[in-house]
């Protein structure tokens, strides 16, 4: 099987531990958790997403298990300014803070307060089930490029999280390039829905949700393919991600490094099981692999 040479990664300005990181949204809440992934082996963490207002989230259910994945409409439930606190046991350990707003001014508002205390941010402008953030603004090219460009102008690495709810996500990537973005992350969650047969209903509380897990893979791949081409700076591959040759996949389809969602779930351990099958002191170097699937 193929393999990598293990060592330190540079990613969208910024250095990791190994090419894994804990994708936003799983076990991003406190400073705790996100030390105990960093525990079980990943090269980086991303948090839960953090705005510029407390929210409750929306009412449950909120995480449903389906055929291939999971369903979830949580509604960017989170601390705003006082998640801060949490960040005191992760000083200096490569931790992104994930962020989201309703206008470029406060997305810059948020990432100012994160300046200096983490490696970098990523701008939520993909979440599909919270109206007036997320993906209500990353299908717009123009503020996509506006709210990058509010963040990057502070000199924080700056990664833009993609929806794959777009009809051309190379012009949304296009556009965060244009704003400033070190780094595209793609993707988010595909907007999805399920309804209860016994209950003649839908099965998640806000009705309609993400989904995540191997069933979006596919579609995850043909992004990171698709902004590979379209776009010069480094991809985080985001998707349904379970195992070895899922990284090497996403990454010959152009992605630098990825996240991992869903698949702690289900083994919080993932991280060194794949670092265990990715990497090997005889291996290949991943600048040989990343992008070869276009040549």
């Amino acid at each position: 099987m193929l393999k990598l040479v293990p060592g330190p990664v540079e990613a969208g300005g910024i250095s990791l531990n190994n090419h894994l990181l804990l994708a936003a949204g799983i076990l991003g809440t406190t400073g705790a958790s996100l030390s105990r992934v960093l525990s079980e082996g990943a090269g980086g963490v991303v948090t839960k997403s953090i705005g510029p207002l407390p929210f409750e989230g929306h009412p449950g259910p909120c995480l449903v298990p389906v055929e291939g994945g999971l369903l979830n409409a949580m509604g960017l439930p989170n601390p705003s300014m006082e998640f801060l606190d949490e960040l005191m046991l992760l000083a200096g350990k490569p931790v992104i803070v994930s962020i989201f707003g309703g206008s470029p001014s406060e997305f810059a508002t948020v990432a100012g307060w994160f300046s200096g205390k983490v490696r970098a941010v990523e701008l939520n402008l993909s979440c599909p089930h919270a109206a007036g953030y997320g993906a209500s603004l990353g299908s717009d090219p123009v503020l996509v490029e506006e709210c990058t460009r509010a963040v990057a102008r502070s000199g924080v690495p700056t990664w833009v999280k993609l929806t794959p709810n777009v009809t051309d996500i190379r012009e949304i990537g296009r556009a965060a390039e244009r704003g400033g973005a070190s780094a595209l992350v793609a993707i988010n969650t595909v907007k999805a829905m399920r309804i209860s047969v016994g209950l003649r209903r839908p099965v998640l509380g806000n009705r309609m949700g993400g989904l995540s897990g191997r069933a979006v893979f596919p579609v995850a791949v043909r992004c990171v393919y698709e902004l590979y081409e379209a776009c010069s700076i480094p991809i985080i591959g985001c998707g349904g991600i379970s195992s070895a040759d899922d990284v090497l996949e996403m990454m010959m389809a152009g992605a630098t490094a990825v996240e991992i969602g869903t698949a702690v779930m289900d083994d919080i351990s993932v991280f060194t099981r794949i670092k265990r099958d990715l990497y090997s002191p005889d291996g290949e170097p991943a600048d040989t692999i990343v992008g070869c699937a276009h040549d």
